[in-house]
């Protein structure tokens, strides 16, 4: 087997990347990107893209420091699925802890859906430890461009980042 070797960076997403997001989830969900974005531009959040040396993004996820006093919340972590199982998470969340570390804040937290065991076995590598459950949902655009309710029951899972 051939091996490949990719140089990655991770910087903030911004809107020029999002043509080339559409892995990462519906049609909706690229679009309202565009509200994260904004938010990443006031300091509420970071939204962090891992890139090849081309500067297409290969992984997503934002980081909001408003949710919870003293911690950065993970949310929206997304890998291409073409790529997954190769480190890119793993970089992309080291890349949030850091962001998360240098507001001085003392831990990183988020919600794993219970029905995506990868994630959190990847999560519990890097230290995340579950501390409670909570139910989530969101709209998702089907093919016909309706909207339909997801409801998923995660875990809430915490890194002590000291």
């Amino acid at each position: 087997m051939t091996e490949i070797r990719l140089h990655l960076s991770v910087r903030g997403l911004n809107e020029a990347d999002l043509p080339s997001c559409t892995w990462a989830g519906s049609p909706k969900h690229v679009r309202e990107l565009v509200h994260q974005i904004r938010r990443a531009e006031a300091g509420e959040i970071d939204y962090l893209a891992v890139c090849t040396p081309a500067g297409l993004p290969v992984a997503v996820g934002g980081i909001d420091y408003t949710v919870e006093p003293g911690a950065g919340t993970l949310w929206q972590l997304a890998v291409h699925p073409a790529l997954q199982s190769c480190g890119i998470g793993t970089l992309l969340i080291r890349s949030a802890e850091q962001r998360i570390a240098a507001r001085s804040l003392a831990r990183a937290e988020l919600g794993v859906e219970e029905s995506n065991p990868r994630a959190r076995a990847l999560y519990e590598r890097l230290g995340y430890r579950a501390f409670g459950r909570e139910l989530d949902s969101w709209d998702v655009e089907a093919e016909d461009g309706s909207l339909q309710r997801y409801e998923t029951m995660c875990t809430l899972m915490r890194k002590d980042l000291t």
